[in-house]
């Protein structure tokens, strides 16, 4: 029998995945599990490109994990842990001293990277055997990368008895990202995952990893999140790309952090800043007053405050940041266009960009007609099936409680 640590965690598709995952442990490697962890996936309601801009996001655990479930293994001097994957069906071991540059391939290298950074804290891992379980969706920008990583971090610090503090597991989760996975990501994804928290967004101050809880009222109101699927294949780096662009920007500036840069300061320096530049500078100004904008709105229930900027927040990813697709445009210009009477509060993309998903506030009496009109729509201009799922605020990592 499993226990939900609270009620946001409770839901069916949960449950099942709980079970699942104990059941093929137990008969993958004979044995009831001695560590059973689960880390959310997030979706950030605005403030997008700007975590590694010393900007605020804004983002909130959402109600699909990565579950990881563990026993030890019978000879204490195996050198590696082994994992089994249920959605891919394939086993990989990982080294249980791992270094400081990646061996693994593919989804390993997220779990080495969480590996290696255990072990230069100077933690001793045993030798497991583990099965990992996730309904986060791949590649729809919800940050499952991000989920795996806190997991594993989670299930190690339960093992190990390593009593690493939330924000040094949301650090050391970004390290792996960084130098086992390649991805030069901000704070946000991992630290959404460690600190999330049943129906409240997180505030989180890149500059300073500072977080505040914002109330999100969810009596009237749910998040709806609609998985384009699609994942343009493109040249390769965009993501540098744009930090990059933010970083040579910022520098004709001449200012030290974004954080203290006005559409004044950025205006005064046009002729010396490429279109580029300047439009991405455009994106992150806006975007962080746009964020700090939302977050009030929140918090007093503002809704159509909440939703112009969430509006505005796309097109500016559209337009001055260019990390956005057709896919994701119709997506948006589909919930914009139901409005208001269909429930529709703002609708805007969210993640990296060049597809992955959409974030749209709905009423929750009209979430289901919001979801069919989608569908229906999107399918008729694209040709494209999405899919789509509400969700509001969830509890973030946590180490699931079982009785017998």
């Amino acid at each position: 029998m499993f226990l939900a640590e609270d009620e946001s965690v409770g839901s069916k598709l949960f449950t099942a995945l709980q079970q699942d995952v104990v059941s093929e442990l137990e008969t993958r490697f004979a044995g009831a599990p001695c560590g059973f962890t689960a880390a959310p996936g997030r979706v950030n309601l605005i403030g997008e490109h700007i975590d590694y801009n010393d900007g605020f996001v804004l983002p909130m655990a959402i109600e699909r994990y990565v579950v990881i479930a563990a026993n030890r293994c019978e000879d204490p001097t195996r050198p590696f842990a082994r994992i089994y994957s249920l959605d891919l069906d394939a086993t990989i071991e990982i080294p249980l001293n791992a270094g400081a540059e990646p061996t693994m391939e593919g989804w390993g290298r997220y779990i080495e990277g969480v590996f290696s950074g255990f072990v230069a804290r100077g933690t001793t891992i045993p030798p497991f055997d583990a099965v990992i379980g996730s309904n986060v969706p791949h590649g729809g920008g919800l940050s499952s990368s991000a989920a795996l990583e806190v997991a594993t971090a989670t299930l190690l610090a339960e093992i190990t008895g390593d009593a690493l503090t939330k924000l040094e597991k949301a650090l050391l989760c970004q390290r792996a990202e960084h130098v086992f996975a390649g991805v030069p990501c901000g704070i946000m994804d991992q630290y959404s995952s460690v600190f999330g928290e049943a129906n409240q967004l997180m505030l989180i101050d890149c500059q300073s990893q500072d977080c505040e809880l914002v109330p999100f009222d969810s009596s009237g109101v749910s998040v709806l999140i609609t998985n384009s699927n699609v994942k343009h294949e493109l040249t390769g780096g965009e993501y540098a790309e744009r930090r990059s662009q933010c970083d040579s920007a910022l520098a004709k500036i001449g200012i030290a952090s974004w954080r203290d840069v006005s559409w004044e300061d950025v205006a005064a320096k046009q002729s010396e800043l490429t279109d580029e530049e300047f439009r991405r500078a455009r994106h992150v100004v806006t975007e962080i007053e746009r964020t700090i904008k939302a977050a009030d709105g929140f918090r007093n229930g503002r809704w159509e405050e909440v939703g112009t900027l969430m509006n505005a927040s796309h097109d500016s990813l559209r337009d001055d940041f260019e990390v956005s697709c057709r896919e994701l445009d119709v997506l948006v210009e589909i919930a914009i266009e139901l409005g208001q009477e269909h429930g529709v509060i703002g609708s805007r993309m969210t993640g990296g960009g060049f597809g992955g998903s959409t974030v749209t506030l709905v009423e929750d009496a009209k979430v289901a007609d919001v979801i069919a009109a989608i569908q229906q729509k999107y399918q008729e201009v694209t040709g494209l099936k999405c899919d789509c799922f509400a969700s509001h605020p969830a509890l973030g990592a946590h180490v699931i409680q079982t009785q017998p």
